[in-house]
């Protein structure tokens, strides 16, 4: 019997953390364990070059396609200020319900000194290692890319999409006769990329075994008993955020069962998990969108690429619990106007995170300097950010799916129930 892709990644993980966690109990008394992880490190390398490779010109062939099919600039403009608009209310939500849960369990107030000072000790960071705040208008310039293709080369998501958005609207002006051999190349560069994904995803698996063993293998679950308070605060606020907020927006907004919902998402959510990719997990979430809840390629290709690139629900609010957690081990009480500084900087933040794994703790600097917390203290959180970053990710991608739904349903169309 042939499993399920959700199923496959989930045993890949299963077997992957079993594995880890023998190679490090093992490696103490026969040595050559100890080199395992570096060997097997390149199949889970693979997996994810693989299918980030096609991420630009998926998302630059679907852009443009679906910008180009609305045609009307009026319709578009109303599409992407629904999007947007959905995408900044879930945020701030995500962040606010991540502070209030994190003042009423007080994760940081527990935290056992020795424990404490072992975290900095193991995990505090090389000098130099962490980025300087970039301004909040230089972020607003790189968003014009000088070179589209450099920027594509370089993966950098946000310029592309900007310029994929002019050029769908300049096609979307011309003549039919004019552009229809450029609109059939777009769409066959788009099949193209999606049957490559097809083979890539027959890989997932095996390169999800060999990303989980790794980190298992490497960092063991040791330091999550110091800090298992901080991380439950966290993965409690996003399943709250999930099935409140987002189930509610589901129910209410898209008319269409949360859970049913949620259930035919499930391989975006895993692959998500696996991942700590949303640029990664993308080609999978558009394809879960048009063939499982039967949401029209236009509101896809335009609604996805850019969620996965400025909506960050699960890395707000991990931020926010984040910042919360180290100003309490630091014995730095937050005032009312301080909560409200980190859901308005978190959020912002949140547009430019990357979609890539390790992208949240970049962005947590530039809260944490906003409010004058010792950036310092992220070496508290080191250690247990990995299985954090696989979780927010996963609540990350859904956002993305809800908002799709969301705002398909708005335009009239009719959602898989």
């Amino acid at each position: 019997m042939k499993l399920k892709l959700h199923t496959q990644i989930l045993l890949g993980m299963i077997l992957g953390a079993a594995f880890g966690a023998g190679v490090r109990k093992l490696a103490p008394y026969l040595p050559l364990l100890a080199d395992l992880p570096g060997i097997i490190e390149p199949v889970g390398t693979l997996f994810i070059r693989l299918i980030t490779m096609v991420v630009i010109p998926l998302v630059f062939a679907s852009l443009v396609l679906g910008i180009a099919s609305i045609g009307d600039i009026t319709r578009l403009a109303r599409i992407g200020g629904k999007t947007l608009g959905y995408y900044i209310v879930t945020t701030a939500l995500a962040v606010t319900i991540g502070l209030v849960l994190a003042d009423a369990v007080r994760p940081g107030s527990r935290l056992d000194e020795s424990a404490q000072q072992e975290l900095v000790k193991e995990y505090q960071p090389s000098e130099g290692k962490l980025p300087e705040r970039k301004p909040v208008k230089d972020m607003i310039v790189e968003m014009v890319p000088r070179n589209p293709v450099a920027a594509a080369a370089q993966g950098d998501m946000l310029p592309v999409i900007v310029f994929a958005v002019l050029f769908g609207l300049a096609l979307s002006m011309l003549e039919h006769d004019r552009t229809r051999s450029l609109i059939g190349f777009l769409d066959g560069l788009n099949g193209a990329m999606i049957v490559i994904v097809n083979w890539v995803m027959k890989l997932a698996p095996y390169g999800v075994f060999a990303l989980i063993a790794v980190v298992v293998a490497r960092f063991g679950a040791g330091v999550l008993q110091s800090l298992l308070l901080y991380v439950l605060v966290v993965v409690g606020a996003l399943v709250v955020h999930l099935l409140g907020i987002l189930g509610t927006s589901l129910a209410l907004f898209a008319r269409v069962n949360p859970l049913r919902f949620l259930k035919r998402s499930v391989d975006v959510a895993s692959m998500a998990f696996a991942t700590s990719s949303s640029s990664a997990t993308l080609p999978v979430s558009m394809r879960c969108s048009t063939e499982r809840h039967g949401i029209s390629p236009e509101i896809t290709s335009f609604v996805l690429p850019l969620g996965a690139t400025i909506n960050m629900n699960g890395t707000a609010l991990y931020q926010g619990v984040a910042a919360a957690f180290i100003a309490e081990v630091y014995g730095m009480g937050l005032t009312l106007f301080e909560h409200l500084e980190i859901v308005l900087t978190a959020t912002l933040a949140a547009v430019g995170a990357a979609g890539v794994p390790g992208a949240g703790i970049i962005t947590l600097i530039l809260v944490l300097q906003t409010i004058g917390i010792p950036v310092e203290g992220i070496a508290l959180i080191l250690g247990v950010d990995r299985i954090l970053d696989m979780c927010r990710t996963a609540v990350n991608v859904m956002g993305d799916l809800t908002a799709a739904a969301f705002v398909a349903r708005t335009e009239g169309e009719q959602i898989a129930n």
